[in-house]
C-alpha cells in the first residue's frame, strides 16, 4: 500500500508563516514529525505531494527518513485535494493508497484502525477517518445510511444543518484508485470541495466507503492558535511518560527552578535565577538568562531570553532574541530580534474575543527575519510580514505586510533650560551620602 502525503497548501490562513509543514516541534519540523509516524505504522512507501514553495525543501527529506519517498508537483493549487491526487496519478494508480493531510495532527492510533478495517471488511471499496464532535465544526460531515456506509460528505454545512455529529478527517483508504481518480477527474464544484463531488459521485455509482470512528487526538493546524495544542501533544509524545528530560550536554544552575513537563536540549543554558515553567521546550544551544521565566512555550534553536523577560504559551522559532521584553499568546518565527522594553498585547481592555481565535488571549505572530525597535507595543492579534523593520516607540495596531520599514511620527522639542536647582535640596543630597 502506498500513502499520498498532501503537503502543497500555501497556508494562507497561517500568514505571515510561510509553510506551516516546516514549523519545528520540539527541533523537528511537522512534516517529519508525521513521516516518522507513518513510518511507525508501517508505510514505507510514500508520496508527497508538494508545491513550488517548498518541493526542494519535501525532496531534502528523502535524504533523511528510511522509507522510500518520491515527491511530486502540484502545479494547480486551486484545485485543493483533487489537483493533489492527480499530481500523483503516475504513482498510485495501480495501487490501494491511503491519502493523508500533512496539517491534520492525529495519533498512531488512527493508521492502525484504519489498516485494521481495511483488513476485516473486504466488502467495502474504501474508508474515511470519522470523529464525533459535539458542537458546529466547520469542516465536512458524514452522511449514513441503514448499513453505516457513507451516503453523501456534504462540505461546511451550515451551523445546525449538519447530517450527523461525525466530521471528516483526511485519513482515507481507497482499495482501487483508479476509481477514485476517474471521478476526480470528472469533478466540478464552484466551491473548495471538488474531492469531495467526487467521492459523492463514487457513492452514487455503487462505491461501498465506511466510516471509521476514531476517538483520539486530532488538531487541523490552520491557524496560528492551533500551534499551541500541537506543541503540547508533541511534547507528551516525546516525553512518554516521564516528567522532563534534560540533556547531558545543558548547563542548568541550581539556583534556576525548571518544575512540570519539560524537555531542554543539547548545548541549553538555564541560568541563575531563571524559571522555566512546563509545558516547556528549550531548544539546542538557548540560553534563558537570569530572572526569566519562560512558561507554556516552545523555544527553538540558539534563542536568547534576555535579562527579566516574560514568554508565556508561544512558539519561538529559531535565532530569536529577546531583551527585557514580554510575548504572550504569539507565534515568532526565525531570526528575530525585540529591542528593550518591546511587548506584545494579549489581552484587550473589553477582555473580549479576538478577531476570528475564538479566545480573548491571542499575541502577535510574525515572519522571519524580523527587527523591533526598543519600547516597542504591538496590539492584540496583530501580524508583522517577514523581512520587516519595526522601529522604537511606536504602538503598532495594524497588521504590517512583509519586507515593510514600519516607524512612528512624533516630534522631540529641545529648548533652553530655564529652571534652576535648589541648593538647599542639593546640600540635603551631600548629607545623605
Amino acid at each position: 500500500m502506498k500513502i499520498l502525503v498532501l503537503a502543497a497548501g500555501r497556508s494562507k490562513r497561517m500568514k505571515p508563516v510561510e509553510d506551516k509543514n516546516f514549523l519545528n516541534f520540539l527541533g523537528q519540523p511537522l512534516i517529519k514529525w508525521q513521516l516518522d509516524m507513518l513510518w511507525e505504522n508501517g508505510f514505507k512507501d510514500v508520496v508527497l505531494v508538494g508545491g513550488a514553495h517548498n518541493l526542494d525543501r519535501l525532496r531534502e527529506l528523502d535524504n533523511d527518513m528510511p522509507m522510500k519517498i518520491d515527491v511530486v508537483l502540484q502545479e494547480n493549487l486551486d484545485e485543493g485535494m483533487k489537483g493533489a491526487v492527480l499530481a500523483a496519478e503516475d504513482l498510485i494508480k495501480d495501487d490501494e493508497v491511503m491519502i493523508f493531510s500533512s496539517n491534520d495532527v492525529v495519533s498512531s492510533e488512527a493508521f492502525k484502525i484504519m489498516k485494521e478495517a481495511a483488513e476485516a471488511d473486504l466488502d467495502a471499496d474504501g474508508f474515511l477517518l470519522a470523529k464525533k464532535v459535539t458542537e458546529y465544526f466547520p469542516g465536512g460531515y458524514l452522511s449514513l445510511d441503514d448499513d453505516d456506509f457513507i451516503n453523501g460528505v456534504i462540505e461546511k454545512p451550515e451551523p445546525g444543518s449538519e447530517p450527523s455529529d461525525l466530521i471528516n478527517l483526511v485519513v482515507h483508504y481507497f482499495r482501487d484508485t483508479k476509481i477514485l481518480i476517474k471521478n476526480l477527474k470528472k469533478a466540478e464544484s464552484k466551491k473548495d470541495d471538488l474531492y469531495e463531488k467526487a467521492l459523492d459521485t463514487m457513492i452514487l455509482e455503487g462505491a461501498k466507503l465506511r466510516a471509521v470512528g476514531y476517538d483520539g487526538y486530532w488538531q487541523a493546524i490552520k491557524y496560528p492558535w492551533h500551534v499551541g495544542p500541537v506543541f503540547e501533544y508533541f511534547l507528551d509524545l516525546r516525553l512518554g511518560g516521564k516528567e522532563r528530560d534534560i540533556s547531558g550536554g545543558a548547563d542548568v544552575s541550581d539556583n534556576a527552578v525548571v518544575d512540570g513537563k519539560v524537555i531542554i536540549g543539547d548545548g541549553a543554558r538555564v541560568m541563575d535565577g531563571a524559571t522555566v515553567k512546563g509545558p516547556c521546550y528549550i531548544g539546542r544551544k538557548t540560553i534563558v538568562a537570569t530572572n526569566a521565566l519562560v512558561r507554556g512555550s516552545n523555544l527553538g534553536e540558539s534563542c536568547v531570553i534576555g535579562f527579566s523577560t516574560e514568554v508565556a504559551r508561544s512558539y519561538l522559532g529559531d535565532n530569536v532574541w529577546t531583551h527585557s521584553n514580554y510575548i504572550g499568546d504569539s507565534v515568532i518565527g526565525n531570526d528575530v530580534s525585540f529591542g528593550a522594553g518591546a511587548v506584545t498585547g494579549n489581552l484587550r481592555l473589553d477582555e473580549g474575543m479576538i478577531g476570528e481565535t475564538g479566545t480573548n488571549k491571542w499575541g502577535l505572530v510574525t515572519g522571519d527575519h524580523v527587527r523591533v525597535g526598543v519600547n516597542t507595543s504591538f496590539m492584540p492579534g496583530v501580524r508583522v510580514g517577514g523581512e520587516s523593520f519595526v522601529g522604537a516607540g511606536i504602538v503598532v495596531a495594524e497588521d504590517i505586510p512583509e519586507k515593510s520599514f514600519v516607524r512612528g511620527k512624533w516630534d522631540l522639542k529641545i529648548s533652553e533650560n530655564k529652571g534652576e536647582f535648589s541648593e538647599e535640596m542639593r546640600e540635603m543630597m551631600r548629607k545623605k551620602l
